[in-house]
């Protein structure tokens, strides 16, 4: 039987490499692709998924947040980085790092131009943000005069691109909808373009419009939770490889008797006599307690073993009943064949907030 020695998360980085190629073949050779690498590259590790993208031939990253973008500098990322949701407060950073924003109000454009006037900027590269029926951030379609007003007033700015985000593309039976945002981005550009003395290029597919949608790829296409291996149904997450794989080690075995309860609260009480495994990791490692209480399952030695009782913040009680193990075995919480999909849907989340949850405090492993 293997023995492991800690909690890890591995990555393998040939997975990454086969979805990215999986994806690509979605798209015409000349579109350009933007992967996204934001929290943590959907919790992994977000500077060395960037460096190995940059050398499969990533064209551009995106992140959250400006700090983000500054933390892949610093590591060594040179392609062009879009800042999706940039506060003011970070603006300065932001021009200091050749990071490029997402403008997406009134406000944040002049707040933006403001500070780039300042800091002795001309033509710096800008990104616009479309509301098309997400609601999220974004402007109108009634705003566009104004923005356009804006950016021809401020030699300090180049809009660079024009973009938005679909908010059901992996959901066929929301394809009218679907079909409909993107004919309110493309009317929304056009608008823009007849505005602007220079037509910015345009980007509107996330992962599943890349599957789904891949007529309206424009200029460039972004992937976030496909690269990671997951797309968003089971028939494309055959066709994905999941490239993180959290892994622990059993701490304790424990001899259950009729009647015991196992721990906080006494949420599990057994009924029979048991077999309970004791894990190190918890709800500070990002394995949250909507995950305890049977509603989620590790595998060991390619057995299912239940989560009972609540989750712990440093600790997890299994099910080992059935399953010839011992203190030490290695433990599979998620990864190809128990896929952080499937552990999160039973739990009623989804594979995003699993993944980007894992903490920092988890050891990366890197398998190239």
């Amino acid at each position: 039987m293997s023995k492991a020695q800690e909690t890890v998360l591995e990555l393998n980085f040939k997975a990454l490499e086969h979805n990215y190629r999986y994806l690509r073949s979605k798209i015409d050779p000349g579109t350009k692709f933007l992967a996204v690498v934001k929290a943590f590259a959907y919790g992994s590790d977000a500077t060395h998924i960037a460096l190995h993208l940059e050398g499969l031939g990533a064209d551009y990253f995106a992140v959250a947040y400006a700090k983000e973008g500054v933390a892949l500098r610093q590591g060594g990322v040179t392609k062009p980085i879009l800042v999706l949701h940039p506060q003011p407060l970070s603006f300065v950073d932001l021009i200091e790092h050749c990071l490029e924003p997402g403008l997406y109000s009134e406000n944040v454009l002049k707040a933006f131009a403001t500070v780039a006037r300042e800091k002795g900027q001309t033509g710096y590269p800008v990104h616009l943000k479309l509301n098309t029926g997400l609601n999220r951030l974004g402007f109108a379609s009634e705003d566009i005069p104004l923005m356009a007003q804006i950016l021809k007033a401020s030699p300090q700015l180049r809009a660079r691109s024009v973009f938005s985000h679909l908010a059901a593309s992996e959901d066929l039976n929301e394809r009218y909808f679907t079909q409909g945002q993107i004919t309110s981005f493309r009317t929304m550009a056009d608008r823009l373009d007849t505005l602007l003395d220079r037509a910015p290029f345009r980007h509107l597919l996330n992962t599943s419009g890349i599957i789904n949608y891949a007529d309206a790829q424009f200029q460039m296409v972004r992937s976030g939770i496909g690269l990671y291996g997951y797309g968003n149904t089971p028939e494309e997450d055959r066709h994905l490889i999941p490239i993180a794989t959290l892994k622990t080690v059993i701490s304790q075995i424990h001899d259950i008797r009729p009647g015991d309860s196992v721990g906080y609260n006494r949420a599990f009480t057994s009924r029979a006599k048991r077999r309970s495994a004791t894990l190190p990791l918890g709800h500070a490692d990002g394995i949250g307690r909507i995950y305890g209480q049977g509603r989620s399952s590790v595998s060991i030695h390619g057995q299912i073993a239940p989560v009972i009782g609540n989750v712990c913040m440093d600790m997890i009680m299994v099910d080992v009943t059935d399953i010839p193990c011992e203190e030490g075995d290695e433990v599979i919480v998620f990864g190809p064949g128990h896929t952080a999909a499937a552990f999160a849907e039973n739990a009623g989340t989804i594979s995003y907030e699993l993944l980007t949850g894992i903490s920092q405090r988890v050891t990366r492993k890197y398998n190239y």
